[in-house]
């Protein structure tokens, strides 16, 4: 009967698809002994001895290591604890190369140097508690100490990079981290945030800041395809200027118009939109609206119309 068959070692390897080599090295380990010789002394082995080899080679083929193959044979560690370990190993692997392939790809878009290409890559590796520390450090630089009232905008501007990213959210991260780590950035942004408070001091109540404000006053025109330097632009300006004098309580004067004009000017720098843009695909929200359009636009009004 073919259950009582024992397999001469090249039988053996037909069967299993494995060398004779391969079989013998398994054999001389233990893992699979044979079952017996044959009068000339050759190796058998019986249909045991094939289901063992065929469970190896699928072993091995998963990247599964000798040692703790031998448990698995031996009865020591279940075949289900193995498989779960070694899932779990391969997703760490698959989220290094998802690391790896992101600098590569940010490298080669950018044409980076080789010390971008060394921040980037320590960037990417950065552990959960280091990467808040890391945007903790820049919030802190762009909100720290201003205005309770700040809380809400610090958590809309908090990246939160999944355990399990796509490729275009670790390269976005990279980019956002190395904006954070920027000094320069994060003193735009407290400048951003202190003007926003000034205006507020201002008035009482609820009110739009002064780029939602220019944004909305402006993309009706930018739609239109009027340009910042037409006829029309004046009564946009002068729209934008006495709505913003009414909010802050303040003459609509060449002052005025200064204050605004700077606002929007740092308001506009483009490193802001970048990490706004950014965080979007980090945190796996929709596109933001591009603002640069309509700030642009306006400032070269603006400015136009006080060099007047």
């Amino acid at each position: 009967m073919d259950g009582d068959a024992l397999y001469a070692i090249g039988e053996l390897a037909r069967r299993t698809g494995l060398t004779v080599k391969a079989i013998r090295f398994y054999s001389d380990c233990g893992i699979v002994p044979p079952t017996g010789r044959s009068p000339a002394g050759y190796r058998l082995y019986d249909n045991d001895a094939v289901a063992r080899l065929e469970l190896v080679r699928t072993l091995r083929d998963l990247g599964i290591d000798l040692p703790t193959i031998r448990e698995v044979l031996d009865r020591e560690t279940t075949l289900a604890q193995v498989a779960a370990a070694h899932a779990e190993a391969l997703a760490t692997q698959i989220r290094v190369l998802r690391l790896r392939r992101a600098v590569a790809t940010a490298v080669a878009r950018r044409g980076s140097t080789p010390e971008e290409m060394d921040l980037m890559h320590r960037l990417a590796r950065l552990s959960e508690d280091e990467r808040r520390r890391l945007v903790g450090g820049f919030l802190d630089a762009a909100f720290g100490g201003l205005d309770a009232d700040l809380t809400g905008i610090r958590r809309t501007m908090t990246p939160e990079l999944p355990d399990d990213p796509e490729d275009e959210q670790v390269e976005a991260w990279i980019e956002l981290a190395e904006l954070a780590a920027d000094p320069e950035f994060g003193a735009l942004m407290r400048r951003v945030a202190e003007q926003h408070l000034a205006d507020r001091a201002r008035g009482e109540g609820p009110r739009p800041d002064a780029v939602a404000m220019v944004r909305d006053h402006v993309a009706p025109a930018l739609a239109a395809g009027v340009g910042s330097a037409s006829p029309q632009a004046g009564a946009i300006v002068a729209a934008v200027t006495a709505r913003y004098a009414d909010l802050v309580g303040h003459p609509d004067d060449a002052t005025l118009r200064r204050r605004l004009l700077t606002l929007l000017e740092t308001a506009n720098d483009p490193r802001r939109e970048s990490y706004l843009r950014l965080l979007a695909v980090v945190n796996g929200w929709p596109p933001p609206d591009p603002l640069t359009p309509a700030l642009t636009w306006f400032i070269d009004a603006l400015r136009a119309r006080s060099d007047r």
